[in-house]
């Protein structure tokens, strides 16, 4: 080893709460908030490293006939590529810029202990040959993974980075890929899990999939597995047998939601199902529900450039709905195994058939109506989600842009928060490396030596939940939000649910009483998400907006800003 694995502020105990305790207030809050915010919309995308969409922010290349950006005076600077960084990196190749004519390209490798090998004991040295990959759209020496764009291409990105708050300090978790991003958004949790096959509990442990500690039988998702008894998910709502699901146990924040009667729901494209399922005269499921529902990939995006011949036309249709994106239905309490609508657009954010999971088409509907849920979190179609091989950043652009400007028309904005963040980072190269607050040692681990992530970790910790793992984007998009603002608060995933834990007074996943070290929710230690906003100017009469062109993400009208001087 060159030198030590950097622990940087090392936590001794997942006891410890990040600002101060949280209180496990026993009284019924309903819509009662700790903020003037009453509804927080995260839009949970696939799959981006923070430098791969600013590592150059806020200095566009601006190259003739591409979509230029020019930053506003007084932008603060943010952790990105340094000059070294750029032309003198320690990886195999250089970063280098994408441009918009290449917003296709290939899937890269991030896989839990692909990513810590990429990391290299803090090196941060080693991303072409550990989650490097190549094929259509990636160069054939697996230099794409050092890729970036810029605000020519993720043009809406750096835009509401100028008038809203981003923040330069947030990670994955643990790492790995979208299913464990996706359970630490909701519960800050990744173990309490048990994997099925044949219906029956797996008990030793799937070879980067799911980790089953020897010494506790606690198992411990690091992968995509899909949700045990999902119709549209790879079991096939129980009727495949010879599948591997998993289903975790424990409580995730829609159980805490509920307990306060605080409306919510998830929203995921694809998930209205194309035939509903059917049933016996028990009740007992005859059929699953068939969720087929596709688009055409990369609307708009050209093919890859890159000469190869054989290259097949990427725009085929993709299938909307991914199973292993949907976390709430990998919990027993919060599922919706056969995809069931809601009674009434009424009803959307309550508890009925739907159990609080929705089709994307059901957010729309709802805000249209006026119901729009206290907490909602939206998931793309699958061509829209940014994912790399099925989807591509200016896709995933018009995306957010359309929702975004359709919220801020909305007579709710005023009270609004946005939260745009992602699952994982696909093993695009990022320079920061993260504090390891959570260490592991198993064979799943890679990133000190092999078998061991940080150091020896205590006595029945939870195992395989290294982190936290690579840098994301993040960003808050609210009136209530700085304006042109870096916040430099080191955060992770688990800091989204920290933070509606404590607007409505939910208290932490595991209650009151901090579990044993190592074991406890990451929300316990999650950084403060409060430094984004500022909540002095609540009273302004001119509510802040930025509307954008959701083909390009270039400004059409703005109000409410003050002169972007507001920054750090």
């Amino acid at each position: 080893m060159k030198y030590p694995v950097m622990l940087g502020c090392m936590v001794a105990s997942f006891a410890i709460a990040a600002g101060g305790a949280l209180a496990d207030d026993s009284d019924d809050h309903g819509d009662h908030t700790r903020t003037p915010i009453k509804h927080v919309v995260v839009i949970f995308q696939e799959n981006v490293s923070f430098d791969h969409y600013f590592g150059t922010y806020p200095n566009a290349t601006n190259p003739a006939g591409e979509t230029k950006f020019v930053a506003r005076p007084h932008t603060p600077t943010i952790n990105g590529l340094s000059p070294t960084l750029l032309n003198n990196n320690l990886n195999q190749f250089n970063p280098f810029r994408l441009d918009p004519s290449e917003a296709f390209t290939c899937d890269q490798d991030h896989g839990y202990g692909d990513e810590q090998k990429s990391a290299d004991a803090g090196h941060m040295d080693k991303f072409v040959q550990s989650t490097g990959r190549k094929g259509v759209g990636c160069k054939p020496d697996g230099s794409t993974v050092m890729g970036y764009y810029d605000g020519n291409t993720v043009t809406a990105f750096w835009n509401y980075a100028q008038h809203f708050a981003i923040n330069d300090n947030f990670f994955n978790t643990v790492y790995g890929p979208s299913t464990p991003g996706a359970l630490n958004l909701i519960s800050g949790q990744t173990a309490h899990a048990t994997g099925f096959t044949g219906g029956l509990p797996v008990i030793v442990s799937i070879p980067q999939a799911l980790f089953i500690d020897p010494n506790t039988g606690v198992g411990t998702i690091t992968n995509d597995l899909d949700p045990f008894g999902d119709d549209c998910g790879r079991d096939k709502g129980g009727t495949v047998k010879t599948s591997v699901t998993v289903r975790l146990s424990g409580k995730n924040v829609g159980d805490l939601l509920n307990a306060k009667n605080v409306t919510w729901g998830w929203f995921q494209g694809g998930f209205a199902p194309t035939v509903p399922a059917t049933f016996n005269q028990d009740g007992s499921l005859a059929t699953p529900a068939v969720c087929a529902s596709t688009h055409t990939g990369h609307p708009g995006v050209p093919n890859p450039t890159d000469g190869n011949p054989n290259h097949v036309d990427v725009h085929t249709p993709i299938t909307d709905y991914s199973a292993h994106h949907e976390p709430f239905m990998y919990y027993a309490s919060t599922i919706n195994p056969h995809h069931l609508p809601p009674t009434s657009v009424q009803m959307i954010g309550h508890s009925d058939q739907a159990n609080h999971q929705y089709d994307i088409s059901d957010f729309f509907a709802a805000l249209n109506a006026g119901n729009l849920p206290a907490v909602s979190y939206l998931k793309a179609r699958a061509f829209e989600d940014g994912h790399p091989g099925n989807s591509d950043p200016l896709t995933e652009q018009t995306f957010l842009v359309n929702v975004l400007n359709t919220l801020q028309k909305s007579p709710e904005w005023k009270e609004t928060a946005v939260i745009i963040t992602y699952d994982d980072s696909d093993g695009w190269y990022d320079h920061q490396f993260g504090d390891v607050v959570s260490p592991s040692a198993t064979s799943f681990d890679f990133l000190t030596v092999q078998g061991l992530c940080g150091t020896t970790p205590p006595s029945g910790a939870f195992q395989a939940r290294c982190g936290y793992g690579p840098r994301l984007p993040f960003l808050v998009i609210s009136p209530f939000a700085k304006s042109n603002f870096v916040d430099h608060t080191r955060t992770d995933q688990s800091s989204t649910l920290r933070f509606i834990e404590e607007n409505w007074h939910l208290g932490f996943i595991d209650g009151p009483k901090a579990p044993p070290d190592g074991q406890a929710s990451f929300d316990r230690i999650a950084g403060s998400l409060m430094g984004m906003f500022d909540f002095d100017h609540q009273d302004r009469d001119d509510v802040r907006t930025l509307i954008l062109d959701p083909t390009n993400g270039t400004v059409v009208s703005s109000s409410g800003d003050d002169d972007g001087d507001n920054h750090n």
